[in-house]
């Protein structure tokens, strides 16, 4: 399966299909429009049916199946758009064979190096075959990789016969990488009763919780008046910002913190002396943490109020999604069932947290339990972004030893 995934997921990488949160609309882009027909033509003409894209750019497909008794309908989900946070436009990638080890060169004219020193993880890497950038945008691996392996899985199905599986349903979404994918997903009409995002990082992970999280904008007012004439006039709304982000816990920001730790993210700070504006991303995995991290800001804000005056500063809060753990566990054979196929597979196992968001945290609360899997890539959102051929094909392999796993499951019996 490896060079039918690989050539599948050139292809796909040369799609621009960028989301951007400033659209308003879904899909945000028309290059997931493009890509969301062209790949509803491929599942077609591979054999798959119910092949639709939706008024809001979701395809949806379906395997039926060949099993002679019910069996669990599991679904396999990915996204279509890449990152805003660096252009995926013009993607030229290139395959380094049999990695030797050392530094890559990505753009000799600007010095741009992929170098193990900066990413030790290459090392585990040497004399495999590696799809790197070309040093001027990101790679798409995130989540086009995950696409191509899914297809690739579905089509080996189709030409693999004897292997028997029960329904089988995929699904790609739009606008995953600006927090809108879940928004229009039709759960009724994916009609699986769980599925797995392949969403994840480097070979071998397993997700199946997540960050709670939730947003924070605040207003801060100040007064203005002529900086000659301002001594006990003058409310300085950037200088009472300052203030204001010092009193919370300083190592408790993203680049201080991993694994289980939660954090506090100024993600945005901009003003004048007469008003500012900061906007925070609050994150934890318990919710007794996240409450205790709102709990926190509104203190501060208080602080800051009775300091300088009621009304000087407003909060407002917003939770964004929860983890997923919470929805997963009561049907936490789901999870066993990737993690033995995975120990199967010959690859190493790692089970870690996700810290971030994903579109399967938020379908698990609309009712469809759904784990993250690996895709195999690295570095994504940016121009160091690359991913191991054979972590692709594993992926693949992993994808149809869980499906011929649950089709020798009758009903929804737990194994």
């Amino acid at each position: 399966m490896e060079n039918k995934v690989v050539e599948r997921f050139l292809r796909y990488v040369r799609f621009n299909s960028c989301s951007d949160a400033t659209s308003g609309a879904t899909p945000s882009t028309i290059g997931q429009i493009e890509f969301a027909g062209a790949l509803a033509d491929e599942l077609k003409d591979i054999g798959l049916q119910d092949v639709t894209v939706d008024e809001f750019g979701y395809v949806y497909a379906t395997l039926p199946s060949n099993n002679e008794h019910k069996t669990s309908v599991v679904g396999f989900i990915a996204h279509m758009d890449t990152s805003p946070d660096f252009t995926g436009a013009n993607v030229s990638p290139r395959i380094v064979e049999n990695y030797p080890g050392g530094d890559i060169i990505l753009d000799e004219a600007k010095n741009i190096v992929l170098s193990p020193a900066v990413f030790p993880e290459l090392n585990g890497y040497v004399g495999q075959r590696l799809i790197v950038t070309n040093g001027k945008t990101l790679l798409g691996a995130d989540d086009k990789a995950g696409i191509a392996e899914i297809v690739t899985a579905m089509e080996y199905l189709l030409n693999h016969t004897t292997i028997k599986h029960g329904k089988i349903k995929i699904a790609f979404t739009p606008d995953e990488e600006i927090g809108e994918g879940a928004d229009h997903f039709n759960i009724e009409k994916f009609g699986a009763d769980f599925a797995y995002t392949i969403d994840g990082g480097e070979l071998g992970e397993l997700e199946y919780e997540n960050f709670n999280a939730s947003g924070a904008k605040i207003v801060i007012h100040g007064s203005s008046v002529h900086p000659g004439y301002a001594k006990g006039k003058m409310k300085n709304a950037l200088l009472i910002a300052n203030q204001l982000i010092a009193m919370l816990p300083a190592n408790e920001v993203p680049e201080h913190t991993d694994g289980y730790e939660g954090f506090y993210h100024v993600v945005r700070l901009n003003g004048s002396v007469e008003e500012a504006e900061i906007e925070f991303i609050l994150r934890d995995f318990s919710r007794e943490g996240i409450n205790d991290r709102k709990l926190t800001l509104q203190d501060v804000v208080k602080q800051i109020n009775d300091k300088f005056g009621e009304g000087t500063v407003e909060l407002a809060l917003n939770d964004q999604y929860f983890n997923m753990r919470e929805k997963i566990e009561p049907v936490k054979y789901i999870v066993d069932i990737a993690a033995q196929t995975i120990c199967e597979s010959g690859v190493p196992l790692k089970i870690v947290p996700i810290r971030g968001g994903t579109d399967g945290a938020r379908l698990s609360y609309m009712g469809l339990p759904c784990p993250n899997i690996f895709e195999g890539g690295h570095n994504f959102h940016g121009k160091f972004e690359y991913i191991p051929t054979r972590s692709m094909a594993k992926a693949c392999e992993v994808i149809v030893k869980i499906v011929e796993k649950i089709g020798l499951l009758k009903g929804k019996s737990q194994i």
